[in-house]
């Protein structure tokens, strides 16, 4: 009951938003009681922060499972990265909204387990580009801390407009961000 309440939520936040959605609501979407929800969770902030904890856990289990793989490049990883943002939008595309929308609405103590969780997953991201200047694969004089935040920004803000049964499949636009971001850091 806990995964169904939190889906529903993750849905009803997505699309009226964390303010907006009531308990009530949530528990009326699945023809339950309040009980029930507080069986759960102690308030629908702890609710938003589970929605926030989950997302950003998995997101960082699996970064850190391309980044452990040593037989791939620099540019192998990059790709697996950016195809790991823009792939996880079909199952994970809803919780992206809510996540990137729905962070205003945790208090000081919430954020603060929550915003060195994000920090880490950049950081992780501006380790990888630097091991490629490293080891010759990107630029010397890359601004790493710049591409690192382009590549979030391109890959973050996909959930609003990529379409996984559109046109292209996660792993073409996968391949496009990459062939964008390297064809201004990969050595010639």
């Amino acid at each position: 009951m806990k995964n169904k309440i939190t889906e529903q939520s993750i849905a009803l936040f997505g699309e009226r938003g964390f303010s907006e959605t009531s308990i009530q609501d949530i528990v009326d979407a699945l023809g339950v009681t309040k009980g029930t929800f507080y069986y759960y969770f102690s308030s629908k902030e702890e609710l938003l922060m589970d929605i926030h904890m989950g997302y950003i856990q998995d997101l960082l289990e699996g970064q850190q499972k391309i980044l452990n793989n040593e037989d791939n490049s620099s540019k192998d990883k990059l790709y697996e990265m950016v195809y790991m943002l823009i792939h996880t939008i079909e199952s994970r595309g809803p919780s992206a909204r809510v996540f990137f929308r729905e962070m205003r609405n945790l208090s000081e103590d919430h954020l603060s387990q929550i915003i060195p969780k994000r920090d880490q997953f950049r950081t992780n991201i501006q380790a990888l580009l630097e091991e490629g200047v490293n080891n010759g694969e990107f630029k010397k004089d890359l601004k790493v801390d710049i591409v690192t935040f382009g590549i979030l920004g391109m890959t973050n803000w996909s959930y609003q407009w990529f379409n996984p049964k559109g046109k292209l499949t996660d792993q073409e636009v996968a391949q496009v961000f990459v062939d964008m971001i390297l064809s201004g850091i990969e050595m010639v």
